[in-house]
């Protein structure tokens, strides 16, 4: 006899919604699919002898690696993190100003639990991480949305939408942004718009979650300096992640930031899972240590950036002339398709029919009807040649869906 468990589950998981993402990977396994759905990096950039030389410390270090650790992390890796970081960051943090999490998905999970009650608003970017609204969700927020354009988050649009947010009578409490090559829209927040939200951030008491995956995947330009590296007042919080940088299976990730908010998501992280595995953070700190983090990650920029650039040629070349717009990204793992009229999830279809996964844009808005006519396209995964194919495709779909059915 089948019990209907959906009788007893809670008022959250009655709400919440699948990835998209994960649900793609039932059908883009499929012979003869490519997909430009996923976020993965490329499994040719994995950097597998220079971790594997770390095995030998399962030998001389064996009873550390396989003992529990501590909720804060390998305190080795930290103290790495806040050396390696410091340009960016704008100084040095302290060792109780950094947590390391089990990737940096959970730092979204323990933020919400430290800082959102059941109806505080969120305020995020128009597109912004479906995972993060998610999270987010997860915990009882509300959200409100800030347009984006080639340089990131309309930052001067935040005051209004703020006042307007408090006159109703709701709790503003925090405003979310990817600043670098941001996921999906591929933009990058300019130095000037930083600065600017920090000072708003001050202006009304609020806290900054700076998301930062991408940043030192960077093609094109130079590094800018973080939100975090501007806040005099001590309102941002930072995320970063090895997924990126070294492979997503090492599953750490990081968060800097002011220490009565790092030790209250540790607090919780307490309660979530203990400690993230200590075996992956002390080959980490061992790979790191000799140096291959620094001297690896320009092989993986120049893998992507020929991807990227790829991608670029491919869209001019099948794309433009169907009226479809993008912005060119400087670095990361994301273009963001401006598809004029076309319904986005009616294309995303019609593209699976022809053996390409795309995603259409409705689950990274906050309000659906935002992404309607937008999608994102992933370049890092596949090979070039696999890429201009695969946009052919795409075309291909596109061009039917503008011919009238007879």
């Amino acid at each position: 006899m089948s019990n209907n468990w959906t009788k007893s589950f809670s008022a959250t998981a009655l709400k919440s919604r699948p990835s998209p993402v994960r649900e793609l990977l039932k059908v883009i396994n499929q012979p003869g699919m490519i997909s430009f759905a996923g976020g993965m990096p490329a499994p040719d950039v994995f950097p597998v002898e220079q971790f594997a030389e770390g095995a030998e410390l399962l030998q001389s270090k064996g009873s550390l690696l396989l003992q529990y650790g501590t909720t804060e992390g390998y305190n080795p890796l930290r103290e790495f993190l806040a050396k390696w970081t410091a340009p960016r960051m704008g100084r040095e943090v302290g060792l109780d100003e950094i947590l390391l999490t089990t990737g940096s998905q959970q730092v979204l999970d323990l933020f919400g639990w430290a800082m959102i009650d059941p109806g505080d608003v969120v305020i995020m970017e128009a597109p912004t991480y479906m995972a993060a609204i998610n999270a987010f969700s997860n915990h009882g927020a509300e959200f409100a949305s800030v347009r984006m354009d080639d340089v990131g988050m309309v930052v001067g649009e935040l005051p209004a939408l703020i006042e307007k947010l408090r006159k109703e009578g709701r709790k503003v409490k925090f405003i979310y942004t990817i600043v670098n090559f941001q996921n999906p829209g591929g933009a990058t927040m300019s130095a000037a718009r930083r600065k600017e939200l920090t000072e708003v951030a001050k202006r009304y008491d609020l806290t900054i979650f700076e998301d930062d995956p991408y940043g030192y995947v960077r093609f094109d330009g130079d590094h800018l300096p973080s939100i975090f590296s501007f806040d005099g007042a001590g309102n941002t919080i930072y995320a970063g992640s090895f997924s990126k940088i070294l492979s997503p299976g090492v599953r750490i990730g990081w968060v800097s930031g002011p220490k009565d908010i790092v030790r209250q998501m540790t607090v919780f992280k307490q309660a979530t899972d203990l400690c993230s595995s200590p075996i992956t953070q002390i080959l980490t700190h061992e790979y790191c240590r000799k140096g291959y983090l620094d001297s690896h990650l320009p092989n993986i920029i120049a893998n992507y950036r020929v991807k990227r650039d790829a991608m670029e040629q491919s869209f001019k070349k099948h794309l433009s002339s169907l009226g479809i717009t993008w912005v060119k990204p400087e670095g990361g793992f994301f273009y963001w398709l401006d598809t004029g009229a076309i319904d986005s999830n009616e294309l995303a279809r019609r593209a699976l029919e022809k053996k390409v996964a795309i995603l259409p844009g409705e689950p990274f808005c906050v309000k659906p009807e935002d992404g309607v006519h937008a999608a994102r396209i992933n370049y890092t995964f596949s090979k070039p040649d696999v890429i201009e194919e695969g946009v052919s495709r795409l075309a291909q779909a596109i061009q039917e869906m503008k011919i009238p059915a007879k």
